[in-house]
This record gives structure tokens, C-alpha cells and sequence, in this order.
């Protein structure tokens, strides 16, 4: 008996927090999910991805090519071979060297390590050096004579990005842009929101007449049985300070010969609900503000024809 008792105390805690959390939500909807969205119609409805960031190129004037020494640089480093050549033939010669060689002095060796220094440095010269091609084929008065090795890099370094695979969003909005070439999902967002205002507006006087033309007809008849059961419990609902933080379109495609858009909407206002009589609050706050995001599909023959909203979605 008890047992049973405690189980009926629960079930209706449960059912209560559940039709206070209906109730609590005024705008039209209800705060659920309502009418229909084609095959999409028992799927999630898809959240925004970030967009990745472009990939920066520097351009080829900030890739400079390695430089090379200059003809002072040159001229400073075989002064700097001779003065080490030799000072180290002082060192190795200034005490064995009389004996061995016949007294070689420190001048004869500074010319010694020279003509090495200009010899190697000869050599050197002529392995950078590209043989001449043949006749009618000489390499261009000013272009780079240095023969390319493998590693190594060249000046002008392009850079070869591969295009990214269009998205699904994509490949709708392509579909709907040929049988509609004036598509535009930014523009679109407009008119979304557009369409946003005016079904609330015609949720706050419980009458979806003045909307009609631009709802489908399920979700005509489903906004205005929420609107007549509002009538027959003498309540109304209150929107204000709507403040729309984005409206992003997140679906496009195609199917049955009908074009389908979804878009994402964001935003904060106050929902409550009042007594038709008495103004007293009984759903919601009219100074909480609530935040919600929201997906409504909007749905029109393929072509440019008029859109209309055919399902909202949390």
C-alpha cells in the first residue's frame, strides 16, 4: 500500500514539472518542436559549424631569397685566411721551422696561405659555375645562373591549396540557386526574421489569420489550436523586448519537387503568460529574460515561389 502510494506521489511530481515546463514557454511553438521538415522531419536539425580560417600567404616580396656575400665580404675574409695562416705558421714553424725548411719567415708563409686562400676560392667559383647551353639557348642577360639542386628552394614559392569539398549546405543552396538564380542565404536570413516577428506578433493575439498565407497548412492549424486553447483558459501571451542575437541559415536542399531552408534563430525577450481579466502573471516573469535558440524550416515549390514556414524546432 505504501509502495503504491509513493509511486503515485512520484508519476505526479513528474507530470506536473512536465506541464509547468510546457506552459512556461508562450511564444509560438510552445517551445517544442512542430510541423514538418520532409525526411528531415525525425532528424536534429544541423548546428552551425565554425568557419575555418583562411590560410595566410605571405606574399613574394616578403620571401627573400637567401643573399650572397658580397666582394667586400670577400676581400675581409681572405685577409682574415692570410693573417691565420699566418699566425699559425709562426706557431708551427717559428721554432722548427729555421731547421727543417731553411728559416722560413712569417712573410713567406702570409703569401703561402694566400695563393691557397685565392686558389681554393678559384676552385670554388668555377664548381658554381652552370656550363654554357647550346647555341640559342643562353641563359638570359639578368635571370639567376645558380643550377637548381635537389632541396633546394626556390624564390617564388607558390603555394597550392585544395579546395575544400562543398558542404551539404552548400551543395542545397547550389540546387535551389538553378531553379532560383536570386537565392541568397543572407538575404534570406531578412526574411526569416521577418516572418520571426510577425508569427509572434500574430501568437500575442491568439489569431493566426493575418499569418495565414505564409504558413503551411499543418502549421496553420496546429499555432491556431494553441491560439484556441489560450482563448477557452482566458490567458495571453506576452513577447517583449525581443532582442534577435543571430540568424544563421544551416540547411538547404531538395526533394519532392520543394525547396527547404532551415534557419537557425538566437535570441532573449521576456515570455510570460497573464490572465486575460486580472493581468496577473501566471507563466513566466516579466522582468527574467529568457534565452532559447530556436530552428525554423521554411518550405515553397521549386522556383521563385513564395516561402512558408512549415516547422519550428529546438
Amino acid at each position: 500500500m505504501k509502495r503504491s502510494v509513493v509511486m503515485t506521489m512520484l508519476v505526479v511530481m513528474l507530470l506536473a514539472g512536465f506541464l509547468w515546463t510546457v506552459d512556461a514557454w508562450g511564444r509560438a511553438g510552445g517551445g517544442g518542436s512542430i510541423g514538418s521538415r520532409g525526411t528531415r522531419s525525425y532528424s536534429a536539425p544541423v548546428r552551425p559549424s565554425p568557419r575555418p580560417s583562411p590560410l595566410v600567404t605571405p606574399p613574394p616580396s616578403a620571401q627573400q631569397p637567401p643573399q650572397r656575400p658580397g666582394w667586400m665580404g670577400g676581400l675581409m675574409g681572405g685577409i682574415g685566411g692570410l693573417f691565420l695562416g699566418g699566425l699559425i705558421g709562426s706557431m708551427l714553424f717559428g721554432g722548427m721551422g729555421r731547421g727543417l725548411f731553411g728559416g722560413i719567415g712569417l712573410m713567406e708563409i702570409l703569401i703561402i696561405g694566400g695563393l691557397i686562400y685565392l686558389a681554393l676560392s678559384y676552385v670554388r667559383r668555377r664548381q658554381q659555375t652552370i656550363p654554357a647551353g647550346p647555341q640559342g639557348y643562353a641563359t638570359p642577360q639578368g635571370a639567376d645562373a645558380t643550377p637548381w639542386q635537389p632541396g633546394s628552394q626556390s624564390r617564388a614559392t607558390a603555394t597550392l591549396e585544395i579546395p575544400a569539398a562543398p558542404s551539404d549546405l552548400d551543395r542545397g543552396v547550389g540546387h535551389i540557386h538553378q531553379m532560383d538564380g536570386a537565392f541568397d542565404p543572407v538575404r534570406f536570413a531578412d526574411t526569416a526574421s521577418d516572418f520571426f516577428f510577425k508569427v509572434q506578433a500574430a501568437s500575442m493575439t491568439r489569431d493566426m489569420g493575418s499569418v495565414r498565407d505564409r504558413l503551411t497548412l499543418e502549421m496553420h492549424a496546429t499555432l491556431q489550436k494553441e491560439c484556441d486553447q489560450l482563448i477557452a483558459e482566458r490567458r495571453v501571451n506576452r513577447l517583449e523586448n525581443i532582442a534577435v542575437r543571430s540568424v544563421e541559415v544551416t540547411e538547404a536542399w531538395q526533394e519532392g519537387g520543394q525547396d527547404f531552408v532551415t534557419v537557425r534563430f538566437q535570441a532573449n525577450l521576456l515570455d510570460y503568460t497573464v490572465d486575460e481579466t486580472s493581468t496577473q502573471v501566471i507563466d513566466g516573469s516579466r522582468t527574467e529574460p529568457v534565452k532559447f535558440e530556436e530552428y525554423w524550416t521554411f518550405v515553397r515549390p521549386v522556383g521563385p515561389n513564395p516561402w512558408r514556414l512549415s516547422a519550428i524546432q529546438q
